[in-house]
């Protein structure tokens, strides 16, 4: 490719609203191009590397005996409704009507879709497992795009399904793709961690992200110190102490003055804050409106994601002051105890406790009444929670559990994901199959995605410098940048750049050639910033030296190889 027919151009200084080092580079770069808010062109630079990146894809999955297929972005509001994410996405699914006024969705992801292929297509055990995956553009109406490629609302992604008779059968598959997404991110030569993950809006019980550490990134994740676990901070638990072995205390009523937060009654009463429970409030976003009165320990703030998944997925918001009061509660003095759960017309109560407030005995709480709390709470004998679960969010030197190692908190950038989706979308689309005794099964899926731009976004994060990108060679978009400092295409310097552009191209290299009548210092700095990872500059000098001047971006020194071994040295 001749650089003065190359569609896109360099910029000599960051685009105003890049905010991270991925967007700077490949913007300034060329690669990418903005077309609105979180809305990017990939330029003929940044497509090259896109297929790069996608025949990496291709291969691993084609190894694990995927199929590739394609399908539609376009589909029917009624798959959406049946598996319910019509309405638990919320607006991050755009929705539009046809001119017949029929409800369709732009798909983010194609569970619904492989589950009514599958209705039609999947009759017997024999059948199964099924792997397939497809490379597709999605469409996200994301509330605050940034970092260029990292939240986009467009974006290309790589989504692989797999269909099993059984749990064991998905156990058994879901490690071989694991490695496939590992192998990945080593051709890519990007270092990355596994992390525990929630499942989110996709559902199922089992999942795990793969992140790239980088002070850039938007997902917020939890390593020990011991290197022995890493989750991201909505699944992340930690250890919460030991409960201390005594009797249960007799309840009783204190005079707390001004006391209305947990600091202040904690030092009122001379307790250590662990030794206290608060409570949190929120309403149910469910026809009946339900109240939700989260108990947890006082020095332990709630994790909403841990919530939502005790509630089996529940919506809720936090409640206002009068809704806290409607019930029987008392702002600042809360606490179950004595409230109803019936709060009429089939409205009702949930206590949800997190753990620690049910481990831990002879707890301070509010006694719904200002100015006083309970001492010697206990829960099970003074109160009754509907659900016990952990609900409390991890922080940065929090102790992990069964070690002395503790939680340090880091930033990342989510460059994967693999789900055990169970039978999230088999069962409620009708997904059945007849096993080895002719009953009627429901298949138990995965879902396992990885996105292109986001991916590239990545690799630019891990790999470069302050004068510009370093590509790793499996994803480059061009072998070699061939530079020539000619005076002019007829002169010596110009016709060997031409003969050694055109040696290079017939041995199979792609080579990007800076032919531009631009000045030495501008291809330089040109070149760097691209990131191709050789350099070969032609010049007078090299040429008087025997030679050309090759040079690897990561590498500062360069060297003169001759002309007669140049291109059996490229080729290694």
């Amino acid at each position: 490719m001749r650089y003065s027919q190359l569609f896109g151009r360099t910029l000599r200084e960051d685009p105003t609203e890049a905010e991270v080092i991925s967007h700077r580079l490949l913007q300034r770069a060329g690669f990418i191009k903005p077309l609105a808010s979180g809305i990017y062109t990939q330029m003929p630079l940044g497509w090259r590397v896109c297929q790069k990146i996608m025949a990496i894809f291709r291969q691993e999955m084609n190894a694990l005996g995927c199929q590739e297929m394609a399908m539609p972005v376009l589909n029917p509001a009624e798959l959406w409704q049946q598996t319910g994410r019509w309405d638990s996405v919320g607006p991050a699914l755009v929705k539009l009507k046809d001119r017949n006024q029929r409800d369709l969705a732009l798909a983010m992801t194609h569970e619904e879709t492989l589950s009514d292929i599958l209705r039609t297509e999947l009759e017997s055990y024999k059948q199964l497992p099924i792997l397939a995956y497809h490379i597709q553009t999605k469409i996200r109406d994301e509330p605050r795009p940034r970092g260029g490629l990292i939240r986009v609302r467009e974006f290309l992604m790589k989504d692989a399904y797999s269909v099993h008779a059984n749990q064991a059968d998905i156990d058994r598959f879901y490690p071989d793709m694991v490695q496939a997404y590992r192998n990945i991110y080593a051709a890519c030569d990007l270092e990355i961690v596994e992390v525990e993950a929630d499942a989110g809006m996709m559902g199922g019980n089992d999942s795990h992200e793969f992140m790239v550490l980088s002070d850039s990134g938007e997902d917020t994740i939890f390593l020990s110190s011991d290197g022995l676990y890493a989750a991201n901070a909505e699944r992340a638990v930690f250890d919460k102490g030991t409960p201390p072995q005594e009797a249960l205390g007799e309840i009783q009523e204190v005079y707390t003055p001004n006391c209305k937060t947990i600091a202040q009654v904690a030092d009122y009463l001379g307790v250590p804050q662990t030794r206290t429970v608060k409570a949190v409030f929120y309403v149910a976003e469910n026809a009946m409106q339900d109240f939700i009165f989260v108990v947890i320990r006082g020095d332990l703030p709630v994790n909403e994601v841990k919530l939502g998944n005790a509630l089996s997925g529940l919506k809720f918001r936090p409640a206002t002051e009068e809704e806290i009061e409607v019930v029987g509660a008392v702002p600042g003095y809360a606490t179950p105890i004595g409230l109803k759960k019936d709060l009429g017309g089939g409205r009702k109560l949930i206590v949800v406790a997190d753990d620690s407030a049910v481990n831990f005995p002879n707890l301070v709480s509010g006694a719904n009444k200002p100015e006083y709390h309970f001492i010697n709470t206990n829960a099970g004998r003074d109160y009754q929670p509907d659900i016990v679960a952990d609900i409390a969010l991890a922080r940065d030197g929090d102790k992990c559990v069964g070690s002395d190692a503790t939680l340090q908190l880091r930033r990342g950038i989510e460059v994967g994901h693999c789900f055990k989706l169970g039978q999230r979308y088999s069962r409620p689309m009708g997904v059945t199959f007849l096993d080895e005794n002719g009953k009627a099964q429901i298949p138990i899926m995965g879902s396992y995605g990885i996105g292109v731009g986001r991916l590239m976004a990545a690799i630019v994060e891990q790999h470069h410098d302050e004068k510009g990108i370093i590509w790793p060679e499996s994803v480059a978009p061009f072998d070699v940048h061939l530079v020539s400092l000619a005076k002019s295409r007829e002169d010596e310097v110009g016709q060997q750049a031409e003969a050694i552009y055109q040696t290079l191209c017939a041995a199979g290299i792609e080579v990007l050639y800076d032919d531009r009548k631009e000045s030495p210092g501008v291809k330089f700095a040109d070149a760097d910033l691209i990131g191709i990872p050789w350099r070969v500059t032609v010049s007078s000098r090299s040429l008087q030296n025997g030679g050309v001047e090759v040079k690897r971006r990561s590498e500062s020194k360069a060297e003169v190889v001759p002309l007669d071994g140049f291109v059996e040295y490229m080729e290694l």
